[in-house]
C-alpha cells in the first residue's frame, strides 16, 4: 500500500528569503541592546567601584556568545547535495549499524537514497546528516557538522544569562544597601533592573533641591529647609544644565548623602543646603553657599581643598554625571515619571547627647513648602536627538541581524531537483511507503484499529454465521465419500476455490502433488484366520477397513495381547512378542508408532481393534481405517516434494513399517479372544472377554495385499495480504479428504476455514481491518494418509518457508466434544493461547475457557497424525493444534459412522461450539497479524533446556566415568539465555512505529524454532529434525533414553552412540544461541 508524501510545511517559494532572516535579526537586536544597557549601567559602576572582574568575565562571555550565534548560523548542518535520476539505482537499500536494520530511503526531492539518521528539512529544502532539529532563531538545521556550534552557544548563552543576572543582583544589593525599590509595578521594575534603582522623569527642575534638616529641642515640629533665608540663606547654583535630573541628579544625591553620613555636627550642629546644585559644566564648583559650607570642618577634610581642586569625592561625583549624562538623557525620554518615594539619611548622634540630625529629602515630594527651590525649566532640547540615534541604533543592528540571517539562508538552499517534477514525484511515490517516524512526511493512511475493536468486529460476525449447515452441506452424497484423489475430493476442491473467490480474496490459487498412496487390492482382499490344533483353518474376517502403507505379507503365528502397544505395555508383558502377531487396542498412540514398538520387538504382525470401554459403539462389526507410516507425507519421495515430472531414484521412507498391519472389527477381536488363553491384567481395565494370547496349538493367519497407487491431490490456497509484510504470514490450514463420511475429522475443520477465510475477508474489505502481516487459507488433500498435502508443500518450499511463514493453525478435528477444551503445539505459543483463551467463553457454560493454572504441563506432544506435527518438527514453524473434546476420544473418527447426523446427536450444540472454535482461531491469527511485534514466546526454550540439564545431572557420575563434561552444554545454555535477554532488551528499546527494526527483530525470533533442528543429520533419513519435538536419535529425549540403559541394562547401553548425541545436542544449542546474537563478530565463546 502506497502512500502519498507531503512535506510539512511545504518549502516556502514566495519571500522565502524574508521570512526565515526576521527571527535571526530580532535575536540580534535583542543581544546586542541588553547587553548594551548592562555594559553602560551596572557592570561600569561596578568597574569604577573597584569590581574589575565583573567586565572581565562578562566581556568574553559576550563576545563568545555573539561568535557562536554567528558561527552557528553560517556552518554546515551536515548538508547532502543532490542527486540526480540519471544515477544508477543503489542494490542494497538497507543498512546494518549495530546490529539494526536500517532501510535507505528515497528522498524525491533530493534524488538519493537517504543514510540512516538522515532526514530532509522542508525549510531548507536539503538532507541533513544526524539532523536534530531546524532553529528559526539562527535560520539553519542543527545536524552532525555543527551540532558543536549549536551546545557552544547553548553553554555560552547560559553562562552570558547568569553573569548579567548575578551582576545587576550585585549592584543592587550594594548600591541600595537593602532598600528594595522594585514596588512600582512589572514594567517599571525591569527598567530599574536593567537601567538603574532609580527611574529618571522627563521633565521638571534639573536637579531636586536637597534640604539638610536641623532638629533641635529649640526647634519646632517640622523640617526646616537649608533654603529658607531664616537659615542661612538661599544657595543659587551658577549654571544649570538640561537634563540634570534622572540618574545624573541621583547620582550627585547619592554622592552628597555619603558626605552627609560622615558629618559629626558639633555645637548648634551644621547647616549645609544643596538646593542650589547643578551639575558640573565649565565650572567644575557647586556653588558658592556650598563651598562655604564644607569650607571647615570634617566636610572640608573629606572634600578637599576647595583652591586647590583637589576634592577626590567631587571628582568622583563628576566623572560618572559627566560620563552618564547622554545616557540618562536618552531613557529619560523614553522612560520617565516622577518618583514615588524618598529617602532619609539620619546623621550619627553626637557624642554630648545632641539629638541633632540632618534629613536629605527630594523637595518636589513636599510642595506644601512654597517658598523651596523649585525651577521649571524647559524640556531638554537633546530629547530628539537621543530618540533619533537610539532608532538609529536599533535600525542599523537589525539590519546586520537580518542579513546574517539571509546570507546564511543562501549558502545553504539548493534549487529546486529535477527529481521534483510531477511524473518523477508521483513514480516515487507510488513506488514508496512512508518511513513510520520521519518528522517530514505525514501519512495519510486510515486509522489503525486497535484490539478490542477487532475482537468485537470478530465476535459480532461469527455470532450469526452458520456453520453447521456448511457442515451439512459438505456431508451431502457429491461429497461423500471423498477418498484422497477421488472425483469427490476435487469436487470439494473446486467447491472450495469458488467460496474463496466469491469472499474476494487477495488471491486464490491451487498446488498440485503426484503422490503414491496404498489402498486396498479390488481383487484380492485381506484376511485373518485362525488354524486350530487339527490344522482347521476358520475365516476370523475379511476386514472392509484397512491400514495404508503396511507391508503386503502374509505371516502365521501365536497372537498376545499388547494393551494400546505402548513400549511401555511392552515391557511389562511377561510375554515374548517374539516371532508373533499382536493385537492391540485402537487409542493412546498412533498406528505407526503401535506397529514401531512391536516391529522394534520382532513381532510378525499387528492387529487393531475398537474396544467396547473406549470406544462404546453398538455396531460391533464396524470396520475403521488409518496408516501405519511413522512420519508424513509421501513415503516414497521422503524429503523431495512430488510434483509431476519430477525425477527421483527409488526410494522409500525410513519409517515405513516392516512388517503387516490390519483393523478387525470388536466382533472379529472377540472371536479371536475364543481361541486365547489367560486373562487380561486387571490394570488394563478392558472388556471381560479379553485374554492375554493364543494356546500353543493354535495359531493366527494375517493376509494383507494392499497395494500402491499414484494419485494427483490438490491443495487450495486463498491469501489476503498484508499492508506493511506481506511476505510474512500465518497459515490456517484443515483436511479436506476422508476415508468415510469424515464430519468431524474433516469437514468441521473445512467448514471452520471457509467460515474464517470469510470473516476476515469480511473484516478487511468493509470493517477497516487492515493485517500487518498476510493470511494464507489451505485446503490440504491427503490428509488421511499422514498430512500429506501439507508435508509435501513444506518439501516444496523448504528453503524459505521458514523465513515467512510465522504459524501454522491446524484446523482438523477441532470440535469433538463440549466439556474440555485441549491444546497442543509449540510452547513458543503458550502465552498467546492463554491470553486467548481468556478471550474466549465457553458455548456453553458462558465461563473463560481458562481454567487452570497450570494447562501448560498438562499439553500433550503433538502426534505424528496431526497436520501441525510436520510444520513444527521437519519445517521449524510454531505451530498450534486445538479442540473441544470429552475425556473419552470420539469414537466415530476414521469409521463409516462419522457423518453429519451421528455428530449432531453427540453434540447437539454444534453450531454454538464451532464459533467458539472459530474465535479461538481467529483471535491467534488476529494477534499474530495485528500487532508489530510476533506474540511468540521464544524465552520458553530456556526453562525447558534448564529441565533437560537438571534431569541429565542425575547421571553425572556415569557421565564422569565415561571421561565426558557437561561444562560446554552448561555454557551453551548460559549462551543461548544470554542471547534470549538481549533480545529482549533490543524490543525494549525499539521503536514500535519503525517498521524495518522490528521487521528485523521478528526475523530473528521466527528463527528460533527453526535453529532447532539439528542440522547434522539427514532429512531424507530423519525428517523430523527438531531436537525437543522431533524423532530419532538426534532428539535430547532419545539422548536421555540411551544414557538411562547405562543404568539398568549396561549391555544394551551404546557409548559412542550418546558421545556423539551429547555433542551434537550442544553444538545445537549453540548453534541458536549464535543465531540470535547477531553478527559472527558479535559472538563471544571459547569454543
Amino acid at each position: 500500500m502506497s502512500h502519498v508524501k507531503s512535506p510539512q510545511p511545504p518549502p516556502l517559494d514566495s519571500f522565502s528569503w524574508f521570512l526565515p532572516s526576521l527571527l535571526p535579526a530580532f535575536n540580534v537586536v535583542l543581544l546586542v541592546i541588553f547587553s548594551g544597557l548592562f555594559f553602560a549601567f551596572p557592570c561600569r559602576w561596578l568597574a569604577q567601584n573597584g569590581e574589575w572582574a565583573v567586565p572581565a568575565v562578562t566581556g568574553p562571555l559576550f563576545v563568545l556568545t555573539f561568535f557562536s550565534l554567528i558561527f552557528l548560523n553560517f556552518s554546515d548542518p551536515g548538508t547532502l547535495h543532490q542527486g540526480s535520476l540519471k544515477e544508477d539505482p543503489m542494490l542494497v537499500h538497507v543498512v546494518w549499524v549495530n546490529h539494526r536494520a536500517f532501510r535507505l530511503r528515497w528522498c524525491p526531492r533530493c534524488c538519493f537514497h537517504r543514510p540512516p539518521r538522515t532526514h530532509h528539512c522542508p525549510w531548507c529544502n536539503i538532507c541533513v546528516e544526524d539532523f536534530d532539529h531546524h532553529c528559526k532563531w539562527v535560520n539553519n538545521c542543527v545536524g552532525h557538522r555543527n551540532f558543536r556550534f549549536f551546545m557552544l552557544l547553548i553553554v555560552s548563552l547560559c553562562l552570558y544569562s547568569s553573569a548579567l543576572l548575578v551582576t545587576s543582583l550585585v549592584f543592587l544589593c550594594r548600591d541600595l544597601q537593602g532598600y528594595n525599590p522594585f514596588n512600582q509595578g512589572c514594567a517599571r521594575n525591569w527598567y530599574l533592573t536593567l537601567c538603574a534603582p532609580l527611574g529618571p522623569r522627563p521633565h521638571g527642575p534639573k536637579c531636586p533641591g536637597v534640604e539638610a534638616v536641623l532638629s533641635s529641642p529649640d526647634r519646632a515640629a517640622g523640617p526646616v529647609w537649608l533654603g529658607d533665608s531664616a537659615a542661612l540663606g538661599t544657595i543659587q547654583p551658577e549654571r544649570r544644565r538640561a537634563g540634570s535630573r534622572g540618574v545624573t541628579s541621583w547620582l550627585q544625591c547619592r554622592s552628597r548623602s555619603l558626605v552627609a553620613q560622615t558629618l559629626r555636627p558639633t555645637g548648634a550642629g551644621f547647616v549645609a543646603s544643596a538646593a542650589g546644585l547643578g551639575l558640573p559644566g565649565e565650572d567644575p564648583g557647586y556653588g558658592p553657599a556650598w563651598d562655604s559650607a564644607v569650607g571647615s570642618g570634617p566636610l572640608a577634610g573629606l572634600m578637599g581643598d576647595t583652591a586647590s581642586g583637589s576634592r577626590p569625592l567631587a571628582g568622583l561625583v563628576r566623572d560618572i554625571a559627566v560620563q552618564s549624562r547622554p545616557l540618562a538623557g536618552f531613557f529619560r525620554s523614553l522612560f520617565g515619571g516622577e518618583p514615588l518615594s524618598y529617602t532619609r539619611f539620619s546623621l550619627a548622634r553626637h557624642v554630648d547627647g545632641d539629638t541633632s540630625h540632618v534629613e536629605m529629602k527630594l523637595a518636589a515630594d513636599e510642595e506644601e513648602n512654597a517658598d523651596s527651590m523649585r525651577a521649571n525649566a524647559k524640556a531638554p532640547r537633546r530629547c530628539v536627538k537621543s530618540i533619533c540615534y537610539g532608532a538609529i541604533a536599533i535600525t542599523i543592528f537589525f539590519l546586520i541581524g537580518f542579513l546574517i540571517g539571509y546570507l546564511g539562508y543562501c549558502k545553504r538552499i539548493e534549487p529546486k531537483a529535477e527529481c521534483e517534477s510531477p511524473a518523477v514525484m508521483d513514480a516515487m511515490n507510488g513506488s514508496e511507503d512512508p518511513e513510520p517516524g520521519d518528522e517530514e512526511f505525514s501519512s495519510e493512511a486510515s486509522p489503525r484499529l486497535y484490539w478490542e475493536d477487532l475482537k468485537k468486529m470478530l465476535s459480532e460476525k461469527l455470532s450469526n454465521a452458520k456453520l453447521s449447515d456448511t457442515v451439512k452441506q459438505l456431508n451431502e452424497d457429491a461429497y461423500v465419500p471423498r477418498e484422497a484423489g477421488s472425483e469427490k475430493d476435487e469436487n470439494l476442491a473446486y467447491f472450495v476455490e469458488n467460496q474463496f473467490n466469491e469472499y474476494k480474496l487477495s488471491k486464490v490459487w491451487r498446488n498440485e502433488h503426484y503422490v503414491k498412496i496404498q489402498v486396498k487390492n479390488s481383487t484380492a482382499p485381506n484376511s485373518v484366520t485362525v488354524t486350530d490344533a487339527k490344522g482347521l483353518v476358520y475365516l476370523v474376517e475379511n476386514p472392509e477397513g484397512y491400514v495404508a502403507y503396511s507391508k503386503a505379507a502374509t505371516v502365521i503365528g501365536k497372537l498376545v495381547h499388547a494393551n494400546f502397544g505402548t513400549k511401555k505395555d511392552f515391557e511389562d508383558l511377561n510375554t515374548s512378542v517374539n516371532g508373533s502377531l499382536v493385537i492391540v487396542r485402537a487409542g493412546e498412540i498412533t498406528f505407526a508408532e503401535k506397529v514401531s514398538n512391536a516391529a522394534s520387538l520382532n513381532a510378525l504382525g499387528v492387529l487393531i481393534y475398537l474396544d467396547n470401554i473406549k470406544f462404546p459403539i453398538t455396531k460391533a462389526d464396524l470396520p475403521f481405517f488409518g496408516h501405519a507410516h511413522l512420519g508424513t507425507g509421501d513415503p516414497y519421495t521422503p524429503g523431495f516434494p512430488s510434483f509431476n515430472h519430477t525425477q527421483f531414484p527409488p526410494s522409500q521412507s525410513s519409517g515405513l513399517p516392516t512388517i503387516p498391519v490390519q483393523t478387525i472389527s470388536r466382533e472379529a477381536a472377540e472371536k479371536l479372544f475364543l481361541n486365547m488363553e489367560r486373562e487380561c491384567p486387571s490394570n488394563w481395565r478392558t472388556e471381560l472377554a479379553c485374554r492375554l494370547q493364543t494356546s500353543q496349538e493354535r495359531s493366527v493367519k494375517l493376509v494383507v495385499n494392499n497395494v500402491l497407487k499414484e494419485i494427483r491431490i490438490l491443495n487450495i490456497f486463498g491469501v489476503i495480504k498484508g499492508v506493511e509484510e506481506p511476505d510474512h504470514y500465518v497459515v490456517v490450514g484443515a483436511q479436506r479428504d476422508s476415508w468415510g463420511p469424515g464430519a468431524a475429522k474433516a469437514s468441521v475443520g473445512t467448514a471452520l476455514l471457509l467460515e474464517l477465510a470469510r470473516t476476515v475477508s469480511d473484516m478487511v474489505l468493509k470493517g477497516g481491518f487492515k493485517p500487518h502481516r498476510s493470511i494464507i487459507f489451505v485446503s490440504w488433500s491427503a490428509g488421511d494418509f499422514g498430512a500429506v498435502g501439507a508435508t509435501e508443500w513444506l518439501e516444496g518450499y523448504i528453503t524459505s518457508l521458514h523465513l515467512k511463514a510465522v504459524t501454522y493453525i491446524n484446523l482438523d478435528k477441532a470440535v469433538l466434544g463440549t466439556t474440555n477444551f485441549k491444546v497442543t503445539g509449540s510452547p513458543m505459543l503458550y502465552k498467546l493461547i492463554e491470553k486467548t483463551m481468556q478471550e474466549v467463553k465457553h458455548p456453553l457454560t458462558g465461563a473463560s475457557l481458562y481454567k487452570d493454572s497450570n494447562w501448560v504441563n498438562k499439553v500433550e506432544k503433538l502426534s505424528f497424525d496431526n497436520a501441525a506435527f510436520p510444520f513444527l518438527a521437519y519445517s521449524g514453524i510454531p505451530a498450534v493444534s486445538f479442540c473441544f473434546c470429552e475425556d473419552m476420544d470420539y469414537p466415530y473418527l476414521s469409521t463409516k459412522l462419522d457423518s453429519y447426523d451421528m455428530l449432531m446427536q453427540e453434540i447437539p450444540q454444534l453450531n454454538k461450539v464451532m464459533c467458539a472454535a472459530a474465535e479461538v482461531a481467529g483471535q491467534i491469527l488476529i494477534r499474530l497479524t495485528h500487532d508489530f511485534e510476533l506474540n511468540l514466546d521464544y524465552e520458553v526454550y530456556n526453562s525447558k533446556m534448564l529441565l533437560f540439564v537438571k534431569e541429565l545431572m542425575q547421571y553425572a557420575t556415569d557421565i564422569k566415568e565415561m571421561g565426558l563434561s557437561l561444562q560446554w552444554l552448561y555454557s551453551a545454555r548460559g549462551d543461548f539465555f544470554r542471547a534470549t535477554s538481549r533480545l529482549t532488551t533490543d524490543f525494549h528499546n525499539a521503536e514500535r512505529t519503525n517498521r524495518f527494526i522490528m521487521k528485523e527483530l521478528n526475523d530473528r525470533i521466527m528463527k528460533v524454532e527453526y535453529h532447532f533442528l539439528s542440522p547434522y543429520v539427514s532429512p531424507r533419513e530423519s525428517p523430523f529434525r527438531h531436537i525437543f519435538w522431533g524423532s530419532g536419535s538426534h532428539t535430547l529425549q532419545a539422548l536421555l533414553e540411551n544414557l538411562k540403559l547405562r543404568k539398568e541394562n549396561k549391555a544394551v547401553f551404546n557409548e559412542t552412540l550418546f558421545r556423539n548425541q551429547l555433542a551434537l545436542a550442544t553444538w545445537t544449542i549453540q548453534g541458536v544461541a549464535n543465531a540470535l546474537s547477531g553478527d559472527i563478530w558479535d559472538i563471544d565463546n571459547e569454543f
